[in-house]
């Protein structure tokens, strides 16, 4: 059901027409939306310039009143209580016309970004599936009263918009959840299964779109490899020009009250300058926007891929010195999450592990479910010993997942020719050693740092080792 207007005859009459005289809303603020419990949610929209504007919200006698400006504008924030899965109201009135909107739920809102593999519905891609899509639709409607999804539409722009396109709120039905993001979805189901709370995702992605993409030009003017007429030259792929994502989609968006971000994105940067500090500084500005503090931000690390000149491995690094760089940010592993048949496939069919991963962060570091491991096993220091290299690793005290078998490891001498490494385990010091018959001195190990080397590392929880180098300069 979408939004109830109510009219009157003054109110036709009033400014001289319909037009001026109805109140206006972006879609996010509609029918079915979730707003972020126990905060005070912002709304915002447009009405007759210079007039009162009075909120009521079905939860509260409390009611709240503010005046548009000289163009029409309007912005309050309303107190909203503990989630709850009983449906709201709110109805916005100026002058004669009234607005309400139905079906609201309290819960948790999180803005989910990036390029394609945040995208990605629940139907797939061409020649691109989701691995248990078909199933996932045809069971979406368990979540009907627990999961909303907002999309926001493609709609490049040289300024920033006012209102961004889409962004309408769905309920979550099989006739509507193949077009639901799939990660997010899978971060979704996770979170109100384990919460017990209603779950609202907002995603704001575009495919093959890179960080510069979804940065004011303020900023850009700063990044001497951008460059800022590239936002408006159509000899330029559209999806890799600076800043139009910025514009069209997320600030406009940037109102909306949230818990957090999520973030899947890097393809589109491989081999690029700078993506570390460009992320961090992504961060910390849409952070400004927001004004809500230093809001969580959890970012996915690019899976493996057949980039060419292992540049992907690259990008992964530099998204894990991202994650240090960033306050309050966290890093999930995906290097064991592809199939050997995917070497050439950017979007690999396992979402709903990625979501699932992301979603054990949020539980852990958001909402302080300690138990819940979210940190995979990362490179620490090591020892050289003679014809081995000892590892020394963080986020494994409880050992690991297997002590032979183990792939991905790499060593080489003073050569830097990496060879295949033989690896066992210490289980007492929880330690990983690594050697190669053919380094007799070694100098450095690396661990699925290769555009496509999958590993098969795991802490006991379940998570995946970082790919690393020792060697990095």
């Amino acid at each position: 059901m979408k939004r109830t207007i109510l009219f009157t005859l003054s109110s036709l009459l009033l400014a001289g027409g319909l037009a001026q005289a109805e109140i206006k809303l972006p879609n996010l603020i509609g029918d079915n939306m979730v707003l972020q419990q126990e905060t005070k949610a912002r709304l915002w929209g447009e009405a007759l310039p210079n007039t009162e504007v009075k909120i009521s919200c079905s939860w509260s006698t409390t009611g709240y009143t503010t005046t548009t400006d000289v163009n029409g504008d309007w912005e309050i924030q309303v107190q909203t209580p503990s989630a709850s899965f009983e449906p709201r109201s709110i109805r916005i009135e100026n002058g004669k016309d009234k607005v309400v909107l139905n079906d609201l739920l309290i819960g948790e809102v999180w803005f989910c970004s990036g390029q394609s593999n945040m995208e990605m519905p629940l139907r797939g891609f061409w020649h691109c599936p989701i691995e248990d899509g078909n199933h996932t639709i045809a069971t979406a409607g368990q979540y009907r009263n627990r999961l909303r999804y907002a999309t926001i539409a493609h709609e490049a722009a040289l300024t920033p918009r006012k209102y961004p396109s889409g962004g309408e709120w769905k309920t979550c039905t099989p006739l509507e959840a193949p077009d639901f993001g799939a990660t997010a979805y899978y971060f979704a189901t996770l979170l109100t299964d384990v919460l017990q709370v209603p779950v609202g995702i907002i995603n704001c992605s575009w495919g093959g779109s890179t960080v510069e993409g979804w940065l004011p030009e303020e900023i850009l003017k700063g990044y001497p490899d951008v460059k800022l007429s590239d936002a408006n030259n159509d000899q330029i792929t559209e999806y890799l020009r600076p800043m139009i994502m910025y514009n069209g989609l997320l600030k406009p968006s940037s109102k909306y009250t949230i818990k957090g971000f999520l973030w899947y994105q890097g393809e589109s940067n491989v081999g690029r300058p700078d993506y570390a500090k460009r992320l961090a500084t992504m961060v910390d500005h849409w952070r400004s926007l927001w004004s809500e503090g230093e809001l969580p931000f959890y970012l996915v690390e690019i899976a493996p891929y057949e980039y060419g000149e292992d540049k992907g491995a690259l990008l992964r690094e530099q998204q894990a010195i991202a994650a240090h760089l960033i306050p309050n940010s966290g890093i999930v592993s995906t290097n064991d999450l592809v199939e050997p048949y995917e070497r050439k496939q950017i979007h690999p069919k396992d979402k709903r592990t990625v979501g699932y991963r992301l979603a054990y962060m949020a539980l852990n570091k958001s909402y302080g479910l300690h138990t819940i491991a979210c940190e995979s096993p990362e490179y620490e220091r090591m020892e050289i010993k003679g014809n081995e290299i000892t590892l020394y690793l963080k986020h494994v005290e409880e050992g690991f997942n297997r002590d032979n078998g183990i792939q991905g490891f790499e060593i080489a001498g003073q050569d830097k020719q990496f060879h295949p490494a033989e690896v066992r385990i210490d289980g007492n010091k929880r330690t990983v050693i690594v050697s190669s018959p053919e380094v007799a001195k070694p100098t450095a190990v690396r661990y699925g740092f290769r555009d496509f080397l999958i590993g098969n590392l795991y802490n006991t929880q379940g998570l995946p080792l970082l790919p690393f180098r020792t060697d990095r300069e």
